[in-house]
């Protein structure tokens, strides 16, 4: 499986800027990069954003006392221990099972990754063959485009280091490096039988998470791959231009998350204002809300599939149970829990569940996931544009 590799630590943003209540949902990192946030808060003091983490469905949330939590760091701190690590190990005993504790790098990077940016060399990679690495994407104008370097290339080394046999997680990050502009980074890599070294220098790139095309038959096809910063706005400014009674497919497969304002926006682009989500934070009632002025008349069909998570989850849960939009694909991933960052005595951020999100109806997704109103497998967009044509959005 291919892994859009320098994207794959992306995280919320906002977390040291107070209590800020973050919508953390989980991908699945084994082999592919996931993209998502958590919520902080807007002019309005609501939270909005959501993150994504690896994860499996373990058991049942378990609350963790946040101050033993920073005795523990403290205390390892003290005896010149790493206080991430103790922090680690207590959030793993505590039964929160979506609790993770990150650095300041990474916070970093997730400041980046939340703005539609990253600091890299504008490759995505994956495996093919075995250990080997291969080249799977190079993002147009970037520092490797202008290398030379294509899809299918292999990449055989990073900075010396040999590729094969490391995990994707451990090649992203030695692409990254330090995440700094203008930082030098080696990459030998082979195509055919001829092999060379290139050297290329990182650079802050833009991320195009949202992408619009005309089918032949005069649907629209947008696909939302995370819902970073201006990703709704792109998929609303996408349908208000579509041609009057152009039908919309909204592929959101595979996409693991992003700012919960982001997809409130995009539920805007099909809903006259109203609900897209309730939360509760430790028992304290919350909502999300959908503004009003959207096309509530468009023929609208949603791909969604077990990468489809976090705040994609949440539109795919507005937009079914509020009947304006017919689902088609396979069951969503199933994460939807609130959690309390909490800044630790080294400076990491600890991310603590306190609550869950429920769609407009009432329904629970964290462990149980979205279900589709049509069941479909590798044929799923082929059947989403037979149920669009008979909405009348196709031809």
């Amino acid at each position: 499986m291919s892994a859009d590799t320098e994207h794959l630590y992306i995280r919320p943003r906002g977390l040291l800027r107070g209590a800020v209540l973050t919508l953390v949902f989980a991908g699945v990192l084994a082999t592919a990069a996931a993209t998502g946030s958590l919520p902080r808060q807007d002019a309005g003091g609501d939270p909005a954003a959501a993150s994504t983490r690896a994860g499996q469905r373990p058991p049942a949330d378990a609350p963790v006392d946040r101050a033993a939590l920073n005795r523990a760091a403290a205390s390892a701190m003290a005896d010149g221990k790493s206080g991430k690590q103790a922090a680690e190990e207590f959030v793993s005993r505590s039964g929160d099972r979506w609790g993770a504790v990150y650095d300041k790098k990474e916070y970093a990077e997730f400041e980046q990754a939340l703005d539609g940016a990253y600091t890299g060399v504008g490759l995505s990679a994956g495996r093919a063959g075995g250990n080997r690495v291969r080249v799977t994407r190079v993002q147009s104008g970037g520092p490797a485009e202008r290398a030379g370097l294509r899809a299918g290339d292999r990449l055989v080394s990073v900075d010396g280091r040999p590729v094969d046999g490391l995990s994707v997680s451990e090649v992203v990050a030695l692409l990254r490096g330090d995440g700094v502009p203008g930082s030098v980074v080696s990459l030998r890599v082979e195509r055919g039988r001829a092999a060379w070294t290139r050297t290329l220098h990182r650079a802050r790139l833009a991320t195009d998470p949202v992408t619009v095309r005309r089918l032949d038959d005069g649907t629209l096809l947008i696909r939302v791959a995370a819902f970073t910063k201006g990703a709704g706005t792109r998929v609303r400014d996408a349908v208000r231009d579509a041609p009057a009674g152009a039908g919309v497919l909204l592929d959101l497969r595979g996409n693991a998350g992003g700012l919960v304002a982001e997809a409130a926006v995009a539920a805007s682009a099909f809903l006259d204002g109203g609900l897209v989500a309730t939360y509760d934070v430790e028992g304290e009632q919350r909502a999300v809300y959908a503004e009003g002025g959207g096309d509530t008349d468009r023929p609208l069909v949603a791909l969604i599939d077990g990468g489809t998570m976090s705040a994609a989850e949440l539109l795919t849960g507005a937009l079914q149970d509020r009947g304006r939009a017919v689902t088609v694909g396979s069951r969503t991933f199933g994460k939807g829990a609130v959690q309390m960052p909490s800044a630790l005595p080294d400076g990491s951020v600890a991310e603590l569940t306190v609550g869950h999100y429920r769609t407009p109806a009432g329904h629970a997704v964290d462990g149980r996931g979205i279900t589709p109103d049509l069941a479909a497998g590798e044929r799923a967009e082929e059947r989403a544009k037979t149920v669009l044509s008979g909405l009348g959005g196709g031809s």
